[in-house]
């Protein structure tokens, strides 16, 4: 090796190792200001939420605790998200499964295009369908059908709302908006599954679904998972296709085709945010660190099951 040689190498070595220095320092910046601006929104939301949650109950309009303010809220978001998430998640795993073991490449390849397409709708499109189209249809056709054979279960209990515009609507509507998240996580995690395991499925005598059963679920169970768990966050934060559809009542229900129903925390905070002064602001602020929370756990829950799986 000559002299130029090695100087031509010592220089490409130092060259690289300032590229990789700045890319650390640029990795770490952006991890840092990810971090500092979920501090910065949590300490918002406290300190603005404070005033509320030392407040008397005697001086908000209503009267109400907090507790009893933010309580019907709780439960029409946590009853709205998951339904969303039982509609969807296994609709999601079909679907994946069918685009990846099932379809022709060139159908899947569009099929699956026209999927994650769905995630590109606006929310407000979502909720203008679930007005004027599914909301008339599930009143008409379903509703009434779940009330005379399930009355005697509390969701089904009725009456049934003439609108349509109930729980299950808003779920269903909510089931459609997160199910390209869902489908999107396990058909990458099943696509992944080793060929090896597969064929060993297949020539052990499995048919196509036994192979599935035993080679592709175990193997995508952990994405399957987190993708639930994810599209349940985006469930708990949904705010106008919710809004749009809810006719939204103060009180604790889960009555799914009546037409009194809890609010979502996300739809309360767009629907009177606008008009509120005062203490009731703080209030709302107080309510949005509620969701934010829950939002935080639920996304940190989904983040431990897919670094930790096998997916």
């Amino acid at each position: 090796m000559t002299i130029e040689q090695s100087a031509r190498e010592e220089r490409q070595v130092r060259v690289s190792k300032v590229g990789d220095r700045v890319f650390l320092g640029l990795s770490r910046g952006a991890g840092v200001f990810i971090l500092v601006t979920l501090a910065g929104v949590a300490l918002f939301l406290f300190r603005e939420a404070l005033p509320a949650l030392q407040a008397d109950a005697t001086e908000f309009r209503d009267s109400d605790t907090f507790l009893q303010y933010v309580g019907p809220l709780v439960v029409g978001t946590v009853l709205a998200s998951v339904l969303a998430v039982v509609l969807a998640a296994p609709l999601a795993v079909a679907v994946a499964l069918y685009l990846t073991h099932y379809a022709p490449k060139r159908l899947a390849r569009t099929f699956g295009q026209f999927v994650d397409l769905l995630a590109a709708i606006p929310s407000v499109v979502f909720g203008l369908w679930g007005i004027a189209f599914l909301a008339p249809l599930l009143a008409r056709h379903v509703y009434p059908v779940l009330h005379e054979n399930f009355g005697w279960i509390p969701l089904f209990a009725g009456p049934v709302v003439p609108s349509g515009r109930s729980m299950l609507t808003a779920g269903i509507v909510l089931a459609v908006m997160i199910l390209p998240l869902m489908t999107a996580i396990s058909r990458e995690a099943f696509s992944r599954t080793p060929r090896l395991h597969e064929e060993a499925s297949l020539a052990l005598g499995a048919t196509r679904w036994e192979m599935i059963r035993q080679a592709v679920l175990p193997f995508g169970r952990s994405a399957v998972v987190s993708g639930t768990m994810l599209g349940l966050g985006r469930a708990l934060g949904e705010t106008m296709a919710v809004a749009m559809i809810l006719s939204p009542a103060d009180l604790f229900s889960v009555n799914l085709i009546g037409p009194e129903n809890p609010n979502t925390i996300a739809a309360n905070i767009a629907l009177r945010f606008p008009e509120a002064q005062g203490l009731d602001v703080n209030r709302l602020l107080a309510t949005g660190l509620v969701l934010f929370a829950v939002t935080l756990v639920v996304n940190l829950v989904a983040r431990r099951i897919a670094s930790g799986g096998a997916a």
